[in-house]
């Protein structure tokens, strides 16, 4: 499996967060899984971040393209 195909929407991603949450905070989870999700945890959010990133200058983008335009009507 590729990176391009582990790829997964945002709601997805925030749902596992979720997950991940829930998991840390059970009172019987080891050390090792504790890590080892926190790590998955991290990347998500990193993910996540991107994306919203990604979704602001789209916004922004398409803001401004629609503000220039209506400018140069005036």
């Amino acid at each position: 499996m590729t990176k391009e195909d582990k790829k997964v929407d945002f709601e997805s991603s925030l749902k596992e967060l979720e997950l991940i949450v829930e998991k840390l905070e059970d009172e019987n989870i080891n050390l090792e899984d504790s890590v080892k999700s926190f790590e998955e945890g991290v990347s998500l959010v990193k993910q996540c971040q991107k994306k919203l990133q990604d979704a602001e200058l789209k916004i922004r983008k398409l803001l401004d393209d629609g503000s220039s335009s209506q400018i140069n009507k005036s």
